[in-house]
């Protein structure tokens, strides 16, 4: 029998970046870390982050499961998914665009929040700019947009304490208000 050996995280890593013709700066960039550690990753001059921040999002730019490294553990407390989140992925796939080429859309400095948002550790924006911006990028229609957006906006309501069932009245208001100045400014 001949005995498989498993590959290297590192090794996983720098066949990646080879394969996206990804520079290391970049992918240092999208997953928060230094270049001189990328390179001393896949030098293996450091043994490969046991952190799971980390590893969750070189995972999440090389769209595989944190699981596919063997450093990885995964988290006690629970994940939660969102909703808007899962629709985001649909898109990228939908789109046919690699999470790489999606974050390459957004500036250098923005990246690391999307790669914290696609791996479910940021919520989508609350600012309906940025959030459509990431709609366009991805070919959203608007109305979809708008309604993450209502989404998370109740979120965000209800985490500050506000019971948006009793308040019914004047959360449609608002977001009635909120949809017709969207309307305006994108007709003006």
């Amino acid at each position: 029998m001949k005995q498989i050996i498993p590959e290297k995280s590192s090794e996983k890593v720098a066949k990646f970046l080879k394969k996206n013709s990804l520079h290391k700066r970049d992918f240092a960039e999208m997953i928060g870390v230094t270049l001189s550690y990328v390179y001393n990753l896949i030098d293996e001059t450091v043994p490969f982050s046991t952190r799971g921040t980390t590893i969750e999002r070189i995972a999440t730019v090389m769209d595989i499961k944190p699981e596919n490294f063997s450093e990885y553990r995964i988290p006690q407390e629970p994940i939660l998914i969102d909703d808007s989140v899962e629709i985001l992925k649909d898109y990228i796939k939908e789109n046919n665009l690699s999470v790489v080429n999606f974050l390459k859309a957004f500036p250098r400095k923005k990246r690391i929040d999307i790669v914290d948002i696609l791996r479910g550790a940021l919520p989508v924006p609350i600012d309906f700019k940025e959030l459509k911006l990431i709609g366009k990028t991805l070919n959203i229609p608007d109305e979809e947009v708008y309604s993450m957006w209502q989404n998370r906006m109740k979120q965000v309501l209800e985490s500050a304490g506000m019971n948006i069932y009793s308040n019914t009245g004047l959360i449609n208001s608002m977001f009635t208000c909120a949809k017709k100045y969207i309307l305006e400014q994108k007709n003006s």
